[in-house]
Formats: C-alpha cells, structure tokens, sequence
C-alpha cells in the first residue's frame, strides 16, 4: 500500500478524532534540518500547502527539509520542487510496497530508469525511500522488494548520493542485502526503529539513525537506548509527515514546524545542552546531503 493510499485509510477511520494541526512550539535554538518528509501529502481536516508548511517550519527553527518520493510521479514531483526552492532538497524511489504492483504491470525496470535519471539532477541528494516492508507486503511480493532494493542501491552509488531506507519487519534482511551488495557512502535508516544490537551494526558500518516522532512515544525505549548508543555524529532527526506526529499531539497532522519536539526529547534523554545537539544534528545533515543553496535553477526552462 503506497502512503498515499495508506493516508486516505487512516483518514477514514480517524474520522471522528481531532485532524487539526497543532499549534506551533518554541523555536528550537539553533537551525535543524527535517530529513525525511511528505509536503505532497496534504493531511488533516484544513490542508496545508506546502509552501505554508516552509514557512512554518522556518519559524521554530528548521531552515530545510528533504521531500521525499515514493512513487514515479511523487519522485519527479519532488526533483521537480527542489529544483527551484532553495528550502527543498529530494528524494526519489519508489516505496518498497509499490515495486511488487509496478513488477507485475511489467514497467519495474523502465521506472527504475526514470529514477536513475532523477537522481542525476543536482538537487536530488537521495534515493529513497527504498527497502524492505514484510509488514504491508506478503511472501508473494518480496522477490520484487529485493530487486527494486538492490536497484536502488546502485543507482545511489552510482550517483554519489544518499540512501534513505524504509526498513519494516525486515531489519535482518535489509542488513543482509546492505552488506552483500555494499551499501553506499552515505546510508541513512529513516524512521529507525530497531533496538540497540541493531545500532552496533549500524555504528560498525557508519550508517545513519533518523529519528522520528515515535522516539517520543512511552512505549519505545528501544529507541531511546539506541540512540544513548551510537555515536552523535551518526544522528539525524525527522517527521516522516504527515505521519507519526510526536507526544503530546499524537494522532493529529504531523508537519515538519512539529521536529522541535522530538529534537527537545532526544535532547531531554541524552542530558544534554539542546543548542549542542541541534548543531550536531544540522552538521549531519549537511554532511549526508551537502547544502541546501547549491544547484538552485533560476530558469524553469532548464528543466
């Protein structure tokens, strides 16, 4: 189930909750960069435009994000958008749970094509989100899950760019594939969501842990303990919005002016300056994705 069909369905049966969007918090106090979101998908009960949403952000301290594609369209839709605003970096792939629907209509390679193309485009810094999902998809979809995996992993060596991984019920098998093949430079697991043995891998490798909205959430201590764990350097932070909105707005919109919650709950578990841990959070992030003024068209026409 691709998000967007995955938004409609979670709107159905919230139906009855509150769907506004929460009101802004405090500024964070240095800039942080949301590395992982979904400006196309428009959430809650009064859309937000995405250039609404930039403002916003820029408000409470986050000066940038990384708009990510999950599909051909959404991908180029992304590529297309970073092209011209200097708040924007992209993402493209396609998502792990439409590769068996696009295998079976026989066009995985001809879009993994136009994918590769994407990805040359200068402010295209990441292939993702890409991966592995054995929660949404069953035994009979996973051969294309593995093929379209591999593919991007190339097409991100190839380009000398970032991988943005969607790893779910499938941490051994999206280590396994990463290390058979090789995985790039620049490796990030967004959304992280495995325990600390998990982390050991990803510190013995020098792969990224984004964290999300969920770090917040009670039940999760996992999270907190892996990132207690890795070292700060390999630390990222994110939205994933509109989904897995943080405490205390749990269940409503998310946005990327909402990263300030979770960056102050990192903040709160590790013991530590919040000023400090922003600039190490912004330092990462433009380590992975290089600036966010670089390769900006002037001219619609050049592409």
């Amino acid at each position: 189930m691709s998000d967007s069909a995955y938004i409609r369905k979670r709107n159905d049966r919230d139906s009855r909750k509150d769907l506004s969007h929460p009101p802004l918090p405090e500024p964070l106090p240095v800039a942080v960069y949301d590395n992982h979101t979904h400006l196309e998908i428009a959430d809650g009960d009064e859309p937000i435009d995405y250039r609404e949403q930039l403002e916003r952000a820029a408000e409470v301290g986050i000066v940038g994000v990384v708009q990510v594609g999950t599909d051909l369209a959404t991908s180029k839709w992304s590529a297309e958008i970073a092209a011209t605003e200097p708040r924007i970096l992209a993402a493209v792939a396609l998502h792990p749970n439409d590769a068996p629907e696009v295998a079976a209509r026989g066009e995985l390679h001809e879009q993994l094509a136009q994918i590769d193309e994407l990805a040359s485009w200068p402010r295209t810094r990441a292939v993702g989100e890409t991966g592995l999902d054995f929660f949404r998809t069953g035994e009979d979809g996973r051969a294309a899950q593995f093929e379209s995996f591999e593919a991007h992993i190339e097409i991100a060596k190839k380009h000398g760019i970032a991988l943005q991984i969607h790893d779910r019920d499938a941490h051994d098998e999206v280590i396994e594939t990463l290390l058979r093949v090789g995985a790039p430079a620049k490796t990030v697991f967004h959304c992280f969501s495995g325990d600390v043995d998990m982390a050991k891998i990803a510190v013995e490798n020098g792969w990224y842990l984004s964290f999300s909205g969920t770090f917040t959430f009670k039940k999760n201590d996992h999270l907190r303990e892996a990132l207690a764990y890795i070292p700060r350097e390999l630390v990222l932070v994110e939205t994933d919005a509109p989904f897995l909105t943080p405490m205390p707005y749990r269940g409503r919109p998310n946005a990327s002016y909402l990263t300030p919650h979770t960056v102050r709950a990192m903040a709160e578990y590790l013991e530590t300056d919040l000023g400090d841990l922003c600039a190490e959070i912004s330092f990462n992030t433009e380590s992975v994705y290089g600036s966010w003024t670089d390769g900006l068209v002037t001219d619609s026409a050049e592409f």
